[in-house]
């Protein structure tokens, strides 16, 4: 009698306890061999390609897609076919994918943006601000790890590839993306090299409801509530119709993805931190025409970490330490339809303010395609929070451990102020700091808040 494996759903990053299947690659009675693609699994970070660990006949999967498998429960069942290449039992399997460095906590969430469905904690000239993001030691762990789009085979990282699946040739990202647009992948016109269908040519699919998919066809259909899967209402006259068509109301539908991954962190930081909040007005009347806000801010804040470092530091209260960084890694948050991503921005101290704006432009897109890696999406050392694109001067926006400071930006507009022989009309940014109180002084915050204000506040 043949042997059956089963293959237990490993950890696609940094101790991830889910993934929901996005699409099977095989079909149950299919031949697969030796680390060819099996399936996309959508984590809270990232949409990637889960190669085969053994070569044989797939007797078994555990779920269709939208169905969410656990970190090592089992995911499909093989019965290994010995003609076939196999890998040694000894041999490493590359399928353990978490980081298991120097207990480095794993941030995340915060913000938003300007343009399309995104929100990046930032804005330009006229806006106001969005974004936030993470950052990282310079360390490597000893264990391999999975990248976004990359899966570990052997000692060798195979970088994500389009698949053919049905005669569709596409990323794993793309497909995620048609089966959230309800998109009929088959249908849409490829523009990329050697026929993949590209991002770009579903979101134009999407627009112009050339690909739609048929009602109650597909899988991506398949995983679909009846009730999001029912044709909406047409508005009555003179009601607007609602901001998000796609929307289910009155219907309990499973939390995923990155709203499940949101509910979490957010859980861990009302259990932990001891959150105080200050808050002032940045006088921001001395700035030239079009100055780059998110640049302004990214700068204050990097100027504020050198002034006062208790504010971009990283508290471990089980082990009793408090880390201060050097660098400054600032986690801006970006809001898609998904949910929120908080995308760390670099050594935010080194860069000029057009390497910003060109930073936050690559954030914006990596989001929008789920093509940023998962480490561009952790180890932030201090957040950005821009509420007041939308509304709202003050607020205490969330602090994520291990992070000990966020600061918030609020809806830019002029005041009344006096000067010098009478009363001047000045452009205002009102500025919310929200900080760990374990881990640093209120002195620590007003004169981190001060230093801030003062850049802010500086012509250039």
């Amino acid at each position: 009698m043949s042997e059956k494996k089963l293959f237990k759903l490993p950890d696609l990053g940094e101790g991830l306890p889910d993934a929901e299947i996005v699409e099977w690659l095989v079909k149950e009675g299919e031949t697969i061999k030796l680390d060819e693609p099996l399936v996309s699994m959508e984590t809270a970070k990232a949409v990637v390609e889960v190669p085969s660990p053994f070569s044989g006949k797939v007797t078994r999967l555990a779920g269709k897609a939208g169905d969410v498998i656990e970190t090592g429960s089992w995911l499909v069942e093989i019965e290994i076919d010995p003609s076939l290449p196999q890998r040694a039992d000894a041999q490493d399997t590359g399928h353990a994918h978490g980081h298991k460095g120097a207990g480095k906590p794993v941030p995340n969430e915060a913000s938003r943006d300007d343009g399309d469905d995104l929100t990046v904690v930032a804005s330009d000239e006229g806006g106001e601000i969005r974004e936030q993001p993470a950052g990282d030691d310079g360390k490597k762990s000893a264990d391999a790890g999975t990248v976004v789009g990359a899966m570990q085979s052997s000692d060798a990282v195979r970088s994500e590839q389009a698949v053919a699946v049905g005669g569709v040739r596409a990323m794993p990202a793309v497909r995620a993306l048609a089966r959230k647009l309800k998109v009929d992948l088959a249908r849409v016109r490829p523009s990329g090299t050697d026929g993949v269908v590209t991002a770009a040519d579903v979101k134009k699919a999407a627009a112009d409801g050339s690909a739609a998919q048929a009602p109650g066809g597909g899988r991506a259909a398949a995983a679909q509530s009846p009730a999001r899967s029912a044709p909406a209402p047409a508005p009555s006259p003179g009601r607007p119709a609602p901001a998000r068509a796609d929307a289910a109301l009155d219907v309990d539908e499973p939390i995923r993805g990155v709203r499940r991954n949101m509910v979490r962190t957010m859980s861990q930081a009302h259990a932990e931190v001891v959150p105080t909040s200050l808050m002032d007005d940045a006088d921001i009347h001395a700035w030239a025409p079009g100055e780059d806000i998110m640049a302004r801010m990214i700068r204050a804040i990097a100027v504020a970490s050198e002034a006062e470092p208790a504010m971009n530091a990283w508290l471990n209260a089980k082990e009793g330490t408090l880390r201060r960084h050097a660098r400054v890694d600032v986690g801006i948050a970006v809001d898609s339809p998904d949910g929120l991503f908080v995308a760390n921005l670099r050594n935010a101290e080194r860069l000029e303010p057009h390497q910003v704006r060109q930073a936050i432009n690559r954030i914006r897109d990596g989001v929008k395609n789920r093509s940023l890696p998962p480490e561009e999406l952790r180890d932030y050392t201090i957040m950005l929070s821009n509420f007041g694109v939308f509304a709202g001067k003050y607020a205490t926006p969330v602090v994520v451990p291990p992070c000990v400071a966020i600061i918030g930006a609020g809806r830019l507009h002029h005041a009344v102020v006096p000067v010098l022989g009478g009363l001047e009309t000045h452009r205002i940014m009102p500025i919310s700091l929200t900080f760990d109180h374990r881990a640093a002084t209120g002195g620590e915050a007003a004169r981190f808040l001060r230093a801030l204000l003062d850049d802010l506040q500086r012509a250039r």
